[in-house]
């Protein structure tokens, strides 16, 4: 079928007021980039007009001028030719596309953002209507051809945003704070050559659509643990259980043969994720808190990074009673987070994940060469450890550590205070110039009033322990092992000034040095007994460079997978997650530009 373009009626200006697209010189003198087959340009100067605005009416989200530049380049490299649809109906990679944007959810993105409905096509089922009328009626009226190009446009503009956040993420970490480049990231995606030369013509567009996704295990395994928990929700939602009851005020948490009234309605909820198993016709549930039900609570404490002793205490019953819709909610989030991962980070050497309170070790080959638990800043005042990738560099054995401002005058001075001049000796502090030299004759307003510099001297008391590992960052936050080695008996480990405390220092030491040799099995390289010398020698302050540095990512994902097959999930430590929330909702167009950073936690300032 055969359409010359028209002029557009005035009547149509006026119901697409605003619609827009693109700017565009039509296919004289142009050379067509898209490597697709050809399609008709019979619609080139409908396509044309819809150029003088940055949004589309009819859409969910009509302003698209964040994409834009896509939607001209889409375009402009196949000569303004229409991409889905061929003698007027749609072709197999637009149903195909249609498809994911219904299965949206499935990937933790919103179905709406692409004007679909979740098991439904939304908005897009009255434009296929129209096509299918306009195509049996071989209507080739003004208004026909408009309404053809519309669903082209709309349905490249809704592609472009799909595979965007399927591979970028929808929020600029930065607007939240969070020292990540997805600008840079977005900007080197073109994502218009990637529609018109793979999606365009594709037989599986599906299989084009995960080549854009995280290459990580975890991501898969999180959008796995996504499918499950939202059957969770669905069944919650049908059959909602009545909440838990609340121990009496001041009660001590339950243990094997304590009361707890409702222990029947427990095992139901205990059985909701698997943590107890499910009762066959033989088998009764149990009526009290026995052995059966403390283990099942203990193994539901260790996914939810409670302290796992098998009591039930306040803080399981409530984490209990976080409704399934809130555990979809964070395996969204963290799915949102694994596509903000530079790509070079995607699969990183070492990861430590705030909420969880865990470092995990990866070695060149992506496999798991440890875990460890690890301290971060405290959630109050302003210590949040930042979200940040950066690349390991240094390694520092028995470090000074030059106190700031701020710990000297908060926390050093009430101790001079109340204990004299002699709790900075006893703590090996040390007092001394700008240039160095160390001054023995000072008072306490010397110190109060920032007259002289204190540093901690290298030690089994310095707070940086007797290892720092530095991958430099602007927030002056890095890894280091501690002498308060009892935190890492606590659940909630939130107590440092906002560097990374480890708690096996020595064995990140042992793993990073021997595995930056060129030759790991050298007798003369680096081994367990070389690592405990230099920590516990009498050589301070040694600066060793890698050779290849190694990527870092600080994480922040309050849901995610074990290495055991299960799903865990850890309270929102910083709000972070309630920042992702807010920012989400309000939908379309997202924070996109370059974003200064401004976090809590104060640069130099930090142990």
């Amino acid at each position: 079928m055969n359409f010359r373009a028209t002029v557009v009626r005035t009547s149509l200006a006026a119901a697409v007021c605003g619609c827009a697209l693109l700017w565009m010189t039509g296919c004289k003198g142009h050379k067509r980039k898209a490597t697709s087959p050809p399609n008709t340009t019979d619609y080139a100067g409908n396509v044309e007009r819809l150029d003088k605005f940055s949004t589309m009416q009819g859409l969910r989200w009509p302003n698209y001028a964040d994409d834009l530049g896509n939607v001209q380049q889409f375009y402009n490299d196949r000569d303004n030719e229409l991409a889905w649809t061929r003698d007027g109906k749609p072709t197999g990679a637009a149903m195909a596309l249609l498809q994911l944007f219904q299965d949206a959810e499935t990937k933790g993105l919103n179905p709406e953002d692409y004007d679909a409905l979740a098991g439904g096509q939304g908005r897009w089922e009255p434009r296929l209507n129209r096509l299918a009328v306009i195509a049996q009626k071989k209507d080739t009226s003004e208004a026909a051809q408009d309404a053809v190009a519309q669903f082209d446009v709309a349905m490249t503009i809704s592609a472009i945003r799909y595979f965007e956040d399927l591979h970028v993420g929808r929020v600029n970490p930065q607007a939240l704070n969070f020292d990540i480049d997805t600008p840079q990231k977005r900007a080197a995606f073109d994502v218009a050559t990637l529609l018109n030369d793979k999606v365009v013509d594709a037989d599986d567009v599906a299989q084009v659509a995960a080549g854009v996704e995280p290459v990580n295990p975890m991501y898969k395994q999180t959008e796995q643990a996504l499918a499950g928990y939202r059957e969770l929700a669905m069944q919650q939602g049908a059959a909602p259980l009545a909440e838990l009851p609340a121990l009496p005020s001041g009660a001590k948490p339950v243990g094997v043969g304590g009361s707890y009234a409702a222990v029947p309605a427990l095992w139901t909820r205990l059985q909701l994720e698997g943590d107890a198993a499910a009762d066959d016709a033989a088998t009764k549930g149990p009526q009290g808190y026995d052995a059966r039900v403390a283990a099942a609570v203990k193994h539901y404490q260790g996914r939810h990074g409670l302290q796992d002793d098998g009591k039930l205490g306040q803080a399981t019953i409530d984490s209990l009673n976080v409704p399934m819709s809130v555990r979809v909610q964070q395996l969204e989030n963290s799915l949102e987070r694994w596509r903000w991962l530079p790509d070079n980070y995607m699969q990183p050497r070492v990861l430590a994940n705030l909420p969880e309170f865990m470092l995990r070790a990866y070695e060149a080959d992506h496999t798991l060469a440890f875990k460890m638990k690890v301290i971060d800043g405290e959630a109050k005042g302003y210590h949040d450890t930042p979200m940040f990738v950066r690349l390991m560099r240094y390694v520092v054995f028995r470090p000074y550590w030059n106190l700031p401002p701020s710990i000297i005058k908060k926390e050093i001075v009430p101790h001079l205070e109340k204990s004299g001049l002699g709790y900075l000796a006893a703590n090996d502090y040390q007092v001394f110039k700008n240039d160095g030299t160390v001054v023995t004759n000072f008072t306490v307003q010397d110190i109060a009033h920032l007259r002289y510099n204190v540093r901690q001297l290298p030690g089994p008391k310095n707070s940086l322990g007797l290892v720092k590992f530095l991958f430099p960052n602007e927030y002056d936050v890095y890894m280091h092992s501690t002498p308060e080695l009892y935190l890492f008996g606590l659940f909630k480990r939130d107590r440092s000034h906002g560097c990374v405390r480890l708690q096996h220092a020595d064995q990140m030491a042992l793993w990073v040095l021997h595995g930056d040799q060129s030759d790991p099995d050298a007798e003369n390289g680096w081994d367990a007994d070389k690592v405990d010398l230099a920590m516990t020698g009498d050589m301070n302050n040694r600066t060793y460079n890698l050779k290849t540095p190694l990527p870092v990512v600080i994480a922040y994902f309050t849901a995610m997978p074990d290495e055991d097959g299960t799903t865990h999930f850890f309270n929102d430590l910083y709000g972070y997650d309630k920042d992702l929330d807010a920012a989400l909702a309000k939908g379309r167009p997202y924070e996109r530009d370059e974003v200064k950073i401004n976090p809590k936690l104060v640069p130099g300032e930090t142990e």
